[in-house]
């Protein structure tokens, strides 16, 4: 079936070849039944020595349909990625008796930018997903025979219990070969049909990330780095899980990371390594929770301390008191807005007075996919593509829609970039949070500050970004 431009198939069809086999013979599978393997093939003279070639290779008979050129070469755009010049990865086999098949994949997923590695089992299939610019997207379809024995091999490889089935479990792979070296973080979870496991890849290094290029605009920036020079308070980073604030925390210290000054963090995982900071893993099975740690942390003189995140009223008090003390504390805690994140701390138990006086910077992100520059189409704008109550800074004439080519697998996207809500606490604004006036509309009016859907239009309307990708974010505005 052909849709868009590019061949449908399903994960099963695509397995069926390699990444190379697909590229070399400019062939995508039709179907796979019994003895018989069907491709389409672009060239239709070379249909017979192509045909031969594949019957040696797969051992079976082979059909070659002739199919439009361009149809074909946007089908493997889409399905069979081009490996990194000077890969050392192979092509991936999804078998119990493959060795080798866990290196590949996570090279693989490195190499593809992933996030995360999701294998997972149900009733009829079993399927390996990788989450992709913040998407899921199915890569490989494993034989329900073959699952039990791959789960086990990841469990010997992260240090688990193999026997434990019915519990979930966590763990650490190291991963290293001769071009990379990272720490996986695996979690693994019963489920109906069988145990899911979540490898995150961590642990990469964070020399390259610039606190420039994360996507905050020049007001924002400079508002940034004005309230991470001040000596002592607290800044607080607020956003859902994924959303970045990880990054945006070590790009930060990144800038504090000087010979005279020491920082610690304590971390739950340590997702960055940076040479010249102490960092420690969360350990609550032995005790070594954020506020023990932060304790701890107050007897080692440290200038800068970075907390993984604020969780509790205990946590967040400890980092108020910290901050009273001299010290530079920065942290991530869960709210939809910059200015929750002032009620959050209320509601955890620290008063108002103590919020007031250590709070140097609230921030709030999200991450966004970017459009493809390279395929990117310019449309008339429909302003009933808003939500419904948003009422847009500007009006719009023209926007950008995803379309898709080679260079972005045919998604469209290519890479993501944070928006951000960036709240300076001056003294006015410190008066009001004495008072708890903290609606936030009439703070957003007082402090003329960029908002979250702001800055996620301002995107839109320099046509970097589509309305679907800031849609959730202007419907909560």
């Amino acid at each position: 079936m052909i849709q868009d431009g590019y061949i449908l198939i399903s994960t099963e069809l695509q397995q069926t070849i390699t990444a190379e086999q697909a590229w070399h013979y400019h062939i995508i599978p039709q179907k796979a039944e019994n003895n018989l393997l069907s491709f389409y093939i672009s060239d239709s003279e070379l249909i017979e020595t192509v045909k031969d070639e594949l019957e040696l290779l797969f051992g079976k008979s082979i059909e070659l349909e002739k199919t439009d050129s361009e149809i074909i070469s946007k089908s493997l755009g889409k399905y069979y990625r081009k490996k990194k010049p000077g890969s050392s990865s192979k092509a991936t086999e999804f078998t119990a008796k493959s060795e080798d098949f866990l290196i590949n994949l996570i090279t693989e997923a490195n190499e593809t930018g992933s996030s995360d590695i999701h294998i997972e089992s149900y009733e009829e299939r079993c399927r390996v997903r990788m989450r992709i610019d913040g998407k899921l997207i199915e890569r490989y379809v494993l034989k329900k025979e073959d699952y039990p024995a791959i789960i086990n091999k990841i469990k010997i490889k992260a240090n688990l219990d193999i026997a434990e089935k019915r519990l979930p479990q966590d763990g650490r792979i190291f991963f290293h070969t001769d071009n990379e070296k990272f720490d996986i973080r695996v979690s693994v979870l019963p489920t109906l049909y069988g145990e899911k496991v979540v490898l995150r890849l961590l642990s990469k290094d964070a020399t390259d990330i610039n606190i420039e290029y994360l996507g905050m605009n020049p007001d924002q920036l400079k508002n940034y780095t004005e309230g991470i020079k001040k000596p002592h308070g607290i800044i607080l980073i607020s956003g859902p899980t994924g959303s970045g604030k990880t990054t945006t925390l070590y790009a930060t210290l990144k800038i504090l990371n000087k010979e005279y000054s020491n920082i610690v963090t304590i971390e739950d995982p340590i997702e960055y390594t940076l040479e010249g900071i102490n960092q420690v893993q969360l350990k609550e099975s032995i005790g070594l929770t954020f506020a023990s740690a932060l304790r701890t942390f107050l007897r080692q003189d440290p200038d800068v301390i970075m907390l993984g995140e604020i969780r509790d009223g205990e946590t967040a008090k400890m980092a108020v008191r910290a901050a009273l003390t001299g010290h530079l504390v920065l942290s991530t805690i869960h709210t939809n807005s910059a200015w929750g994140t002032i009620s959050r701390l209320i509601d955890m138990g620290v008063p108002p007075f103590l919020v007031a006086s250590t709070l140097n910077l609230s921030v709030a992100q999200r991450l966004v996919r970017m459009l493809c520059p390279e395929c990117k189409e310019k449309h008339e704008f429909d302003p009933e593509l808003y939500p419904r109550n948003y009422i847009a800074p500007s009006k719009l004439k023209e926007h950008f829609t995803a379309n898709g080519c080679e260079a972005c697998y045919y998604t469209g996207y290519k890479g993501r970039k944070a928006v951000y809500e960036i709240i300076p606490i001056d003294h006015e604004l410190a008066d009001n949070i004495k008072a708890q006036n903290i609606d936030e509309n009439e703070i957003e009016k007082m402090s003329n500050f960029k908002t979250l859907s702001g800055s996620a239009f301002e995107l839109f309307e320099r046509g970097d970004t589509s309305i679907e990708e800031i849609y959730s974010i202007l419907i909560n505005s």
